[in-house]
């Protein structure tokens, strides 16, 4: 199935050859991929407050940017051309979106981001614009003409609502049909344009930048015990130049910022908490009538755990992250819960042997996972 995703190419050819170095088009890539939502449910998902959402715009050359909750009634009032519809995070309320992403799973975990649906009138685009994170762009239904411009410095276009290129100079035209797949790498330029009515899904990849890991960082060290003193000065004299920064209070920064230490084991830890932490809007839902402990026990070993759709469960070395939380199993516990993590579901009986049961029921009764009858 990977080698028809791909054109033919095996993941590491595909990593070798165009992962971020060139696009690559897919003609039939999924034929079957089918429409994972109707446009009602779709429409329903952009007016919720826990879902990211967009409606882009384009009248008279002039570019409008709406983010949701998008109300049904003003989705109901658009015109027959020129719109489109963005909703992120698909893939956290859609079993068939979630198993699309999973697709890509030859990319690490860390670096999967989310399945974004686009529904476009005829018409209908976000712009010429460029990412910075790789994507993979396949056609659902309808057409759409997509254009490409290698990766360079681009001018913006001052004063838009997006970031719109404003010295586009296409150097490749691709039409897209049901089943086609375009992949990009960072930085390159692109523009699509519905030719009818056509539904797109984006699945993206994460790239931290690393102001962000910086930022991250800080906030980990932070809520680990800086000394939080703050700064006196009894001693004071009465300023004779008043706008001067005193010496007692540089010093007193200096010997603050002396404090921001940290090792190779600080720098693990965070970055498995910064990559699993859920996105603000993501919201989890507690069983409505949880099993009781024993219960939970009893089926625990006649099921399959699923984690899900919104739960990120990484590892690195010893240490497990679980929607920006660290784990730390026992020496005999993390083979079960790597497999748990790799394959998103694993049997139950195994993880119970491993004498996991407490640590997955507080995780089934956050929401973190499920129980699905074996068949």
């Amino acid at each position: 199935m990977q080698g028809r995703l791909l054109g033919g190419l095996t993941a590491r050819e595909f990593l070798r050859r165009h992962w971020q170095k060139r696009p690559l088009l897919v003609r039939g890539a999924m034929p079957d991929i089918g429409i994972p939502q109707g446009k009602r449910a779709f429409f329903s998902l952009a007016q919720r407050t826990d879902v990211e959402s967009r409606l882009v715009a384009r009248r008279a050359g002039r570019w409008t940017v709406e983010h949701g909750p998008i109300p049904g009634a003003r989705l109901a009032r658009m015109p027959g051309r020129d719109w489109t519809l963005l909703v992120s995070g698909v893939n956290l309320h859609c079993d068939a979106a979630d198993r699309l992403l999973r697709r890509f799973a030859f990319v690490p975990q860390a670096r999967l981001d989310d399945v974004m649906v686009s529904y476009a009138a005829p018409g209908g685009g976000v712009g010429a614009h460029c990412d910075s994170y790789d994507v993979f762009l396949l056609q659902a239904s309808g057409r759409r003409i997509w254009r490409l411009e290698r990766a360079r410095r681009f001018a913006l276009v001052s004063g838009a609502p997006l970031r719109l290129i404003g010295d586009f100079a296409p150097e490749e035209e691709y039409l897209l049909e049901p089943g086609d797949l375009l992949y990009l790498p960072p930085g390159w330029g692109h523009e699509g344009v519905a030719l009818e009515a056509s539904w797109t899904y984006s699945i993206g990849f994460r790239a931290p930048r690393r102001s962000e890991i910086a930022a991250a960082f800080l906030d980990y060290l932070h809520e680990r015990g800086f000394s939080d003193g703050a700064y006196r000065d009894p001693d004071l004299r009465p300023a004779v130049r008043s706008a001067r920064i005193g010496t007692a209070l540089v010093r007193f920064a200096e010997q603050a910022l002396r404090q921001v230490r940290w090792s190779r084991r600080d720098v693990r830890a965070m970055l498995g908490c910064f990559l699993t932490a859920p996105k603000a809007h993501v919201v989890f839902r507690a069983p409505a009538r949880a099993l009781a402990r024993p219960a939970f026990s009893a089926r625990l070993t006649r099921c399959t755990v699923a984690l899900d759709r919104k739960t990120q469960l990484l590892y690195l070395g010893s240490r497990m992250f679980l929607n920006g939380d660290i784990v730390v199993p026992l020496r005999h516990q993390c083979a079960a819960l790597a497999r748990l993590a790799d394959r998103r579901r694993a049997g139950g009986t195994a993880l119970a042997r491993a004498g996991l049961g407490d640590l997955l029921y507080d995780w089934y009764r956050n929401g973190y996972l499920h129980l699905e009858h074996d068949t």
